[in-house]
């Protein structure tokens, strides 16, 4: 072989050099190059020219947010008078509605009172026993409405605004009122009855007509009872009457355009009293427990 020549001695060298790996970098400079670069003066300007606030601008800041401050915790003085107009108003209005609702609470017991001395009817206790311990009580009640209406002077023009108060209460009262009047004459007790009963009028203060109504709708729900119990004493004639009656008062409750509420419910609630009746006047007919029923039809 021929020796190499100076040429390619010198290309082999610089082959070698080549494909050598680099050395290793200093300790300092391996660590210089693991931590962030700092930014350079040319980035770090524009960042401080957006993030700086003009003077006036931030002069202006401070005065919107203490104008805003100071008009939120001093309002004008319209807007107090207004709100204080209100509070006075509602105070007076609370105040008066304990007021009625404390008679109201009296009118309620005096009425469990009655209801309970009515219930006496369905036992052998003479009439005029039981209707006595009831009108006692209705003459407290009567004492108690002229209590209300004295209250309600107070208001003039607010009667339907606390009405929802004593609705209920009346509502019970005028059923009581409806069957004692019915034990005594064996008819209806009209609006004006009830209403002369209760020492109402019909000015101001009277009794509204769907509280009347709801009232008879309730005094329905005793007449089964009755009819079962007086048809146990022995009077076969009563279920005949009870009948009668509680047929004319469907009849004219239904000339009666009801809308869907608390009364129209009631009142369809008044066709199974009218069924259970009907159902004892047919087992008392049918067992010939009504003597001389049939002379009557013939005559």
């Amino acid at each position: 072989m021929r020796p190499p020549t100076t040429a390619t001695a010198v290309l082999r060298l610089r082959a070698a050099a080549f494909l050598s790996p680099p050395p290793p970098p200093p300790a300092a400079a391996s660590a210089s190059r693991l931590l962030p670069r700092r930014p350079t003066a040319s980035i770090l300007l524009p960042l401080r020219r957006l993030c700086s606030v003009p003077p006036h601008a931030a002069a202006a800041a401070s005065s919107s947010s203490s104008s805003g401050t100071g008009s939120g915790s001093h309002p004008s003085p319209v807007m107090d008078a207004q709100f204080e107009s209100f509070r006075a108003q509602l105070d007076e209005s609370s105040t008066l509605r304990d007021r009625i609702r404390a008679v109201v609470s009296e009118v309620e017991s005096a009425s469990r009172v009655a209801s309970a001395a009515l219930l006496l009817v369905h036992q052998p206790v003479p009439l005029a026993d039981v209707l006595g311990k009831a009108k006692a009580q209705v003459e407290v009640i009567k004492g108690l409405y002229s209590r209300l209406a004295e209250i309600l002077k107070e208001c003039p023009g607010q009667y339907y605004r606390y009405h929802g108060d004593w609705r209920s209460e009346t509502q019970a009262v005028v059923s009581m009122l409806a069957f004692m009047h019915w034990l005594e004459t064996g008819g209806l007790l009209m609006h004006a009855e009830a209403q002369e009963k209760l020492g109402l009028s019909s000015g101001e203060f009277g009794l509204d007509v769907e509280d009347y109504l709801t009232g008879l709708c309730f005094m329905s729900n005793d007449f089964p009872r009755y009819v079962v119990n007086r048809v146990t004493a022995g009077d076969y004639d009563c279920p005949r009457k009870v009948l009668t009656f509680l047929t004319d008062l469907h009849a004219s409750f239904r000339m009666l355009n009801l809308r869907n509420d608390f009364l129209r419910k009631k009142f369809d609630g008044m066709k199974y009293d009218l069924r259970r009746v009907e159902e004892v006047y047919y087992d008392v007919k049918i067992r010939g427990l009504v003597p001389g029923e049939s002379k009557q039809e013939a005559a």
